[in-house]
Order: structure tokens, then sequence, then C-alpha cells
């Protein structure tokens, strides 16, 4: 293959990254669109750049040692990637390359004032911009500048910010290279910034312009504060103008120099509006044709504009696809489930195929569509309620919408006799039931027996039959979890608990009662499992040389070796008793292609051995009768004051039949996931038994890639045997980019990402805010932890983090206090918080960044705010 060294811009376009980097190839392609002004220039090819590298073979050695630098240790990056920028500084161009170099300035004119811009292969990418990680250098003036700036920008491949993020990234050095844009230079009255889609709520129809006088770099560096001016829908809607004291311009014979402005001018619009108008059209025009929002740089030239650069605004949370053109409003359904990290496809797909309600992705994240309930009064004021009771934040930022005008169609109430209710709902649910411990049993024996008979009737399916199975199974699925006595069941409790809070708050002016009243609940599955780990913890105290040998596991093969220990097998019976009952769960459940601790039992390790330091035997036993009676304690007091009030007796009537209906009712509300996440477990190995065979059929490369296939998808390559390599590689790349993106609890289908915010004055100046959902108040170390397996707990601690699903109950056991950042009044962690008498506070905000791991707090589960203490 010939090598090409320069390329013009005019010969380039969006396809040509590999050869011209991100910015050469968004610059080409931006030159080809109709009525779009590029400043005319050439783009210095990787193929120079690797000719570069070759002639120092020293630097392979550098990168593989870069590669296994800590993204955390700055000083090693900081020296590693100083070295190599050296190097390659040092090394003389060849001839070859500085003559097409030479020829291609002659060109625009030797002595013409150019930029000299990186333009990385892994740059302006939709999943990561790069935007400021490698250098440019503005109005380099004659050819020998031009090289040895070209040298820099090779180097700038490897200043320390661009390596660090790369490493975060997950990007590697290796696949990097590094062309090198050179443009003419321009001297416009004003330069800036346009964003197509306003970059601090996401909202598509609204673009926000930035300008000040003079070249951009006064704007991006900082030196001046700019113009902004807000357009929506071809008018100007707001603007601030800034005190414009200082402008960057070019130099004759080269560089660039900051200048004062004249005061007079200084107060004066850097654009006029019709310009900005004409401009924000110029940026629709761009962001049509490469399909996506733009953080676009321009230039004001003699009254026209040019552009410079156009990537992609990389932070803006997609919008899941309508298929029309109405307005939406999106639901999180990761808020509700307690899991906002992205799924994978198969997860995604998955969870599409068994929920409820129709579910739509964007950003690796599931939402549920809740226009047509805002739409009419009683269905908004239904969902508002159940939405408000369990995560005031989704309630505030659902009326923010409602509070845009006309955003949210109106529609008339359902017909009588159609629900009516936010709830989700089936025939009967909403038909009371009878306060029946037996109701609850007659459930979950049928949960078990449907389970079982999946595991039962899957063993003998495999190829294309496993698929159609499923999709039978996946109906089954379904219609357990819509059966009317299961929805009444999960209400009973729920709207018991509401009934007693509000009453006795009412009536004797005390918060969240409910709380004490739930302790030690009966039938609480996920409750159940965290005490099931200290007896587990119990077998291993009682074996010194076992306890010695968990502290060094480190692989997943650990259970075959605890036989060989006095006392393993016991032990082994243990562990292997625990993950026959609640192997199927782990963190992030939903999603069926994260490890399950059947899969991983290492991941228990820590926490075992947290319960063996900081338990004594029988804690199980005791946590729940000590439960139970603070419950029956609770009960006697709050009767007896209420036969005081007056209507006294009625009052004590009512409360005790919801105290019998919530102790009956609320721990079930637990076991509906624990059967979904049971059969997902059975499915998850029957596809990962297909997955192995697509692998020995050289199908596939590695059994995990089924995860990055939704399931129909995956029904095709069974039936096919073929893949997609291309395609699988994408979605790895997609769902990595995924993990940057933070979730909102409301999406519109503008774009606007809304987040809701508490609208409180009662707490004190500088506490966190958040939803009480546990009563009490506890002091103590923060342990803001991130990963369940790197838990290192002591008594006392409270535990802070993003969120907790059922796989976090084991360690509640022995923690004092709960902070999450994600989480509602009826959501896992607040039960199980409630059942353990834990003081819990979530919703809190950024709580993993504002609170430091070690600190001293005080958390008021009853009044829902965290204090951290000096």
């Amino acid at each position: 293959m010939i090598e090409q060294y320069v390329l013009d811009l005019r010969e380039v376009d969006e396809k040509q990254t590999a050869v011209v980097g991100g910015k050469g190839a968004h610059l080409g392609e931006l030159s080809q669109i109709e009525g779009i002004r590029v400043p005319g220039g050439f783009c210095v090819t990787t193929d120079a750049f690797r000719r570069i590298l070759a002639q120092a073979p020293s630097i392979d050695d550098r990168l593989d040692q870069l590669s296994r630098v800590n993204p955390d240790d700055r000083e090693a990056i900081r020296t590693l990637s100083a070295r190599i920028r050296r190097t390659i500084e040092a090394i003389a161009v060849p001839d070859d390359i500085t003559a097409a170099i030479t020829r291609a300035l002659a060109q625009l004119g030797e002595q013409t004032a150019c930029a000299v811009r990186s333009s990385a292969t892994a740059e302006d990418l939709p999943t990561a911009s790069f935007a400021g990680q490698h250098d440019t250098y503005l109005n380099v003036v004659g050819p020998t500048s031009v090289l040895r700036h070209v040298s820099r920008c090779w180097a700038s491949l490897f200043t320390e910010r661009a390596v660090t993020y790369r490493q975060r990234n997950g990007i590697d050095h290796r696949t990097v290279h590094m062309a090198v844009v050179v443009q003419q230079t321009v001297s416009p009255h004003a330069a800036g910034i346009l964003f197509t889609a306003d970059p601090v709520t996401g909202n598509r129809k609204v673009a926000t312009v930035d300008a000040g006088f003079g070249l951009g770099e006064a704007l991006v560096s900082g030196l001046v504060n700019p113009d902004v001016f807000t357009v929506r829908q071809g008018e100007v809607v707001a603007k601030a103008i800034a005190a414009k004291q200082r402008a960057v311009h070019a130099l004759p014979a080269g560089g660039t120099q900051e200048v004062a402005i004249d005061p007079q001018r200084q107060k004066q619009p850097a654009l006029t509006d019709a310009q900005v108008v004409r401009l924000v059209q110029l940026g629709r025009r761009i962001e049509a044709h490469f399909g996506r929002p733009q953080d676009i740089e321009w230039c004001l030239v003699d009254d026209g504009f040019q552009i410079v650069q156009s990537r992609p605004i990389t932070t803006l949370f997609p919008i899941p696809e309508a298929g029309d053109q109405e307005n939406h409003v999106y639901v999180s359904v990761g808020h509700q489930q307690m899991m906002t990290d992205p799924m994978k496809p198969l997860g995604l797909s998955m969870w599409q195929l068994t929920a409820m309600v129709p579910m739509h992705e964007a950003g690796g994240r599931l939402f549920v569509d809740a226009t047509r309930r805002l739409a009419s009064p009683a269905g908004r004021a239904a969902l508002l309620d159940v939405m408000g009771r369990g995560d005031p934040l989704v309630r505030d930022a659902l009326e923010t919408v409602l509070g845009h005008d006309d955003f949210v169609p109106s529609l008339p109430d359902a017909p009588p006799g159609r629900p009516r209710s936010g709830r989700p709902q089936a025939s009967g649910a909403s038909t009371p039931i009878a306060t029946d411990p037996a109701i609850v049993t007659g459930l979950i024996e049928r949960s078990r027996e449907s389970v079982a008979a999946l595991e039962r009737d899957i063993r003998t399916k495999t190829g294309p039959a496993l698929f159609d199975f499923l999709l039978v199974a996946f109906e089954e699925h379904k219609r357990i979890l819509s059966d009317p006595l299961n929805l009444q069941a999960i209400m009973a409790g729920m709207e018991a608990t509401w009934w007693l809070n509000d009453k006795l708050q009412e009536w004797l002016g005390e918060k969240n009662v409910a709380d004490t009243l739930t302790l030690s609940a009966p039938d609480n599955i996920t409750s159940e499992m965290g005490l099931a780990l200290l007896d587990v913890a119990d077998v291993i105290r009682a074996r010194p040389e076992v306890v010695a040998f968990l502290q060094g596991v480190e692989d997943e093969g650990f259970l075959d070796r605890l036989a060989e220990l006095a006392g393993g097998a016991e032990a082994r019976a243990a562990i292997e008793g625990y993950l026959d009952r609640y192997g199927m769960r782990c963190v992030g459940e939903i999603d069926i292609t994260r490890p399950r601790w059947r899969e991983c039992p290492a991941t228990l390790v820590p926490v075992i051995l947290d319960n063996v330091r900081n338990f004594e035997p029988g804690a199980a036993e005791r946590r729940f009768e000590q439960g139970r009676q603070k419950a029956q304690k609770k009960e006697q007091d709050v009767l007896s004051r209420l036969r005081a009030l007056p209507d006294g007796d009625q009052k004590a009537d009512e409360t005790k039949r919801m105290i019998d209906r919530v102790r009956t009712f609320i721990g079930y509300r637990e076991y509906p996931k624990y059967g979904i996440i049971s059969r997902y477990f059975v499915y998850k190995q029957a596809l990962l038994k297909e997955a192995e065979r697509l692998v020995r059929a050289d199908v596939l490369p590695e059994r995990d890639d089924i995860f990055y296939l939704t399931f129909q998808e995956l029904h095709d390559v069974v039936r096919s045997n073929q893949v997609d390599d291309q395609l699988i590689q994408q979605r790895k790349d997609a769902f990595r980019s995924y993990h940057a993106l933070t979730p909102p609890r409301v999406l519109t289908s503008d774009g606007e990402a809304l987040t809701g915010a508490y609208r409180r004055d009662d707490v004190p100046a500088g506490a966190l805010i958040g939803l009480p959902v546990s009563v009490g108040t506890v002091e103590g170390r923060a342990r803001v932890i991130l990963d369940m397996a790197q838990a290192d707990l002591e008594a006392g601690d409270i535990l802070v983090t993003t969120f907790t699903d059922p796989s976090w109950s084991p360690l509640f056991v022995g923690i004092a206090g709960l902070v999450t950042e994600v989480g509602g009044l009826m959501t896992h962690g607040a039960v199980i918080a409630r059942e353990y008498g834990l003081p819990a506070v979530v919703g809190v905000e950024q709580a993993t960044r504002l609170i430091r791991d070690g600190q001293r707090i005080r958390v008021h589960g009853t009044d829902g705010y965290v204090e951290i203490l000096p």
C-alpha cells in the first residue's frame, strides 16, 4: 500500500478517521455540507505519525510500561508520558514527509498564517470527545515553524491529560494514532462555541451560543466571560451580555497576543440577534448531517460564519426512540429497581420481554413512557401520588415537566369501569383481600412450584427449540406477576404502611411509626438472606483454619479446596446451602448478564469474614427476636396512647387491624423479585450452554459475547450459526461509553433530563437532604463502598453507596445506618433498612462524592437528612 502523508481537507470525509483522525474527518465532512464554510487546509495523515514512531523503537517499551500503570498514579503517568513526548519531538521529520507538507503549505501560500491542530483517531467520537486533551497552535507562520508544531502535535498524543483520559475510557494507547490538521488562520471579528442542544438540561430544541471578540482562544482559555444567547424555535429567548475586557488577536509575524478592548465596546454584544439566529440555522444543518447534537466552534469573518470544528456532545443522555413526533415523558426504571448502571443488550431485552409494561431503552437504561397517565387529570393525580410517596424527586421532576406549557397533552379521564390509578393494575387488583397469612404462604408455594417446573422442563431444550420454549416461559413469568392475588398482596402491605404512617402522625404526632411496627416481619426473603449469612459465619467462626484460608481467597475455585482443611467440609456445606437458596442473586441482578453469586461465590467471602469478626454465635436468631419484640412493644405503646384519645377505642381497633395487615403482607413485598431473579438464573444457565456450543463451533470467540446481542439476535445466531462480529464490538464500545452517563429520573422526548429537587427548608444549613425511609438517628464512621466485594465494615459503620438492591442485604446486618444516592420509600434498600431497624436516608444526590470514606456523619432517618460532622 502506498503511504499518503498529506491529504487536502476537501478530499476527506467521515469514513477516513483512521487516516486523518477525528478532527480532520469532521472538518473534511463539514467542508462538503452545502452552505457551510470551512477554512482551507490539509491533513498530515497517521501514515506520517506511524513512520515517526518507527524511528524510535524505545517507545514500544514505554507504551508497555504505560499500559500497566494505575490510572490514579499521576506521577508515573506524568514521568512516562513526558519521556515519550521528548522522544517524539526529538525525531527529525523525514525528507519525503517534509516535502509533502511543504508542497501542501505552498498551495495555501508559504507565509500564510496557519492553525496547526492535533487530530487523533480516538477524538471527536460519539462516545469520547477528547476535547482539550491534545494540543493546538494558532497563527503559525512559515514551513519551518509549521513542521516544528506538527511534531509537537504528534507528541501531544501523550500529554498527561490525554493518557489519563484514554485509560479512564478503556482505550488502548497503541490503537490510537495522531494526524495533524493544518488550516489557514482566519482573523475573526468574533468567535465562540455553539451547542445545538442545551448542554445543561439536554433539551435538543434549545441551542446556546457563547460569543466573544477576536479569536475563540479567549473563551476557551477562560480569559473572558462570553456573551451567552439562548435560541428556541428560531428566536433568541434569552441573552446575557458580558463585560468583555480582553480579546486574543493574531500577530502578523505569527503567534497571538492579548489586547484590551475599548471600554465603550466591552458591553456591546459580540453578535446581533439576527447573526445568532443565522448561526444556529447553520448549526442545525450540521447537526442534521451528522445525525446528533453538536458542539461547534465558529468564527465570524466579514459578516460570514466559518466553522473551525464540530464534534458530538458526548455528555447528553440519549433519547428513547419513539417512532413519532409527539411529546413523550419517560420515567427511569433503574431508579425504581435500584440499579442505575447501564445494562448489556441481552439484559435489556430480557427485562423488556418479561416486564409488565412496555419499556424503552436509551443509554443502556430502561424507561417507561408515562405521557398518557399524565395527560388525564385522574391519571396524573394518581401517578404523582404514588411517585411522591415512593420518591419525591421523581414527583418533582414530573411536576417540572407538567409546568412546561402544553408539553403534555390533555386527555379526558378514562370512562367509568376502566382503571384510573397510576399504579400497575390487573383485573381485581384493587379489591381488598383478607388479612390471612395463608394467602402469602400459597403465593410463595405457587412461585416455587413454577420455578421448579421451569428448571425441570428446560433441561431437554437446546438450539432454536430452547428459544421457542423461553418465549412461552416468559408468558408464564408475566402471568405469575400479573396474578391479581399477587398484586393485591403487594399493595395490601404498602397501603397498610401508608395508612399507619399517615394516621399515626395525624393522631399521635409521630413520624414513620410503621418503620418500627414492621421490624422482623415474617416471610421477608431478602432480610432472611442477610440473617442466613450470619448462620454461615457461625459455622466458619468455629473453624480457625477455614477462617485463615478464606482471608487469602482470590479466585472462584476456593470451595473445592475447602474440603482439604480441618472443618472445611462443614464450612463448604454451609456456603453451598446458602448458594442453593440465594446463589441466583447479585448486584445489579435485573441485568441477566451480571455474574451471580453461584457463579462468583468469592464475592461473599468479605461479607462472611466481616460477620465472623463482628458478631457472636447465634446473632441471626437474636436479631430477629429483638426486632419482633421491639415491634410488639411499639404496637402496645401505640394502641394504649390511641385509647386515651377521643374516639380512642375506634382508632385503636382500626390501627390494630392495619398493624396485623402490614405484618401479614409487608414481608411478601420482597418475594416477587426473588421469584423473578430465580427464573432469570434458569434462563441464563440455558443461554450460556448455547453460547458454549457456539464457541465450540467457532461461531463466537467468547461465551460472554452473547451478552452484547438482544434475545432475538441471539435466537437468529443460534438458528444460522453466523454472527456479526462488528456489531458485537460496536455494542461493547457503546456499553463502555454508557458508564459515563448519569441517567435522569425523568427524561423528555426533547432530551430534557430532570433529576428533581427537594423543596424543603426544615434542615440545618449544610446538611445533605434526602428521603427519610427508616426512623432513628445514628452517628458513626461513613464507609463509602461502590463494590460490595470491597466491603470492609466494622460494627457501628454507616454504609454510603450509590444504590442497594437485595444483594446488598447481607451487609445490612453489620452496619448502623444507610445513605444512598438512589432510592424510594418502598424500594428494597428502604424495606430492608426498616426490617433491620437501621436509620436510613436515600435519594441523597452525589452522596458518594460529598461524603468522604472515613468521615463521621450523623444520619437523621426520621427527618431525612445527613450531617457531615467536624
